[in-house]
């Protein structure tokens, strides 16, 4: 990448991936340019670190002699795509650069992926290594509160990034450690095979890395449990349950923390504390433990830090308080599919007599369809309210039957149709003092906890 023009520029900047790499970019002293649809914080702070940003697509945008970065959601019609392609510029996947940038980045480049729990992991991992003051680069899927990044570029010997398995495009990698969190059928718009297609697929990428990589699975996965019997590299395991090299022992859940003792192979490394809530979190704790000790980073360097992390942002982030019309707190959570669901309705349950308002954005009819019953099963064991809004169709056409009203009707919750503006209009009036609301999905269910908080601060102007 060094021998090439030093100038790159996005399409859809401002997405969580494309914002990332961008700015990671300007760290190392490329020059960036891009456009997106709309204007955000991430479009902004890259603006304010100097690329050349555009609010809406247009050939005009393009350098003339830039790379050009796409993601897989650009559609093919992007005049800006179409100019790249007339004037034969390189054009990179966002994974192509995040590839380029990780398999030659001269440092110790530790993987994240797996169905669930990769941002989390990769945040975590990021985290603690720069509070330790061993300086990582890193580019992760969502923004590290702590930080308040979502990538950067030091001079340490560890590049953390998370590695996405959505689009196939997992298998451009060659990590020096790599860690599968889980596997599930998901994506099926990608892997119309199920969930024996996504094990393959990972069975080539894993089989394809270097001799010496360290592979870390977790062994208390069926999905990676089948993963492991194909494959043919340096194998480690973690887990909870099964016998595995990294265990996690004593585990004490307590209402604001969770504490447990960590061993591998027998050995004891240390007691670890953790403030994020849920079992998941142990496992995702253990998966960066494990994997900074394969890549030899001390457990006493580290250990203190996972106390302080309070997770990525729209992983159960609370947003904040109504306080006014009623007293509720309101949450956050990038949770699209039932497993991940469930692991937050389980963290959800450390509020003891409080009632759980699930607000369940269904994100993409092929998702919903294929694990229509899987969400039916684990929203109807909510112990409280559920919303369901319109399906979020990420580009998707609609699928007939597929809706969000028929899905409320199945597990006798409430449908609200409309954006979330119109969505937070008609909840309000539900909710009940003490409630604990939760938004959960993919998409523009994010901006619910916002709409709720200025409803709440105008009813208090009219009260005065």
């Amino acid at each position: 990448m060094e021998g090439r023009k030093k100038k790159f520029h996005f399409i859809a900047i401002g997405g969580i991936g494309m914002s990332g790499l961008a700015k990671y970019l300007l760290e190392k002293g490329y020059e960036v340019s891009g456009s997106d649809i709309y204007d955000s914080k991430y479009v902004d702070k890259l603006r304010k670190m100097g690329a050349k940003i555009f609010i809406g697509h247009d050939e005009k945008n393009v350098p003339l002699n830039s790379i050009v970065i796409v993601s897989t959601a650009i559609h093919p019609n992007n005049p800006e795509l179409l100019k790249a392609q007339r004037l034969g510029l390189q054009i990179f996947h966002r994974s192509d650069l995040l590839a380029l940038i990780a398999n030659n980045c001269g440092k110790c480049f530790i993987g994240f992926c797996g169905t669930h729990g990769k941002t989390t992991t990769s945040g975590l991992c990021s985290y603690v290594l720069d509070k330790a003051g061993l300086n990582p680069s890193f580019i992760d899927g969502g923004i590290v509160p702590e930080l308040n990044t979502n990538a950067q570029f030091k001079d340490g010997n560890h590049f953390v990034a998370e590695l996405d398995e959505s689009d196939g495009t997992i298998t451009k990698y060659y990590p020096q450690v790599v860690v599968v969190n889980n596997l599930e059928e998901d994506h099926i718009d990608h892997y119309s095979g199920g969930l024996n297609e996504i094990i393959e697929t990972f069975k080539y990428f894993l089989n394809k890395t270097y001799d010496n990589t360290k592979i870390l699975l977790n062994i208390d996965d069926n999905g990676v449990l089948k993963l492991k019997e194909r494959l043919i590299g340096n194998v480690h395991t973690y887990g909870i349950e099964n016998k595995a090299d990294f265990t996690a022992q004593n585990i004490n859940i307590q209402p604001d923390y969770t504490t447990f003792d960590v061993y591998y192979r027998n050995n004891f490394i240390g007691e670890f504390k953790i403030i994020l809530k849920g079992i998941h979190n142990v496992y995702n704790a253990l998966a960066v433990i494990g994997a900074l000790h394969l890549s030899g980073v001390d457990a006493n360097a580290i250990k203190e830090h996972f106390t302080t992390f309070t997770g990525m942002g729209r992983r159960f982030q609370k947003i904040g308080c109504l306080s006014n019309v009623i007293r509720a707190d309101i949450y956050d959570d990038y949770a699209h599919h039932p497993t991940e669901i469930r692991a937050t309705l389980d963290a959800a349950k450390t509020f003891k007599d409080r009632r759980i308002v699930v607000v369940f954005q269904p994100h993409r009819f092929t998702r919903l369809s294929s694990l229509w019953n899987e969400f039916k099963a684990t929203l109807l064991s909510v112990n409280g309210l559920v919303v369901v809004t319109d399906v979020y169709s990420a580009s998707e056409f609609p699928i007939m039957g597929i809706t969000g009203e028929n899905f409320a009707k199945e597990i006798n919750g409430t449908y609200i149709p409309g954006n979330m503006e119109e969505v937070a209009q008609k909840l309000l009036p539900m909710l009940k003092d003490g409630d604990v609301v939760i938004g959960m999905g993919a998409g523009t269910i994010t901006d619910l906890g916002k709409h709720l908080l200025k409803l709440d601060e105008k009813a208090l102007k009219i009260g005065n």
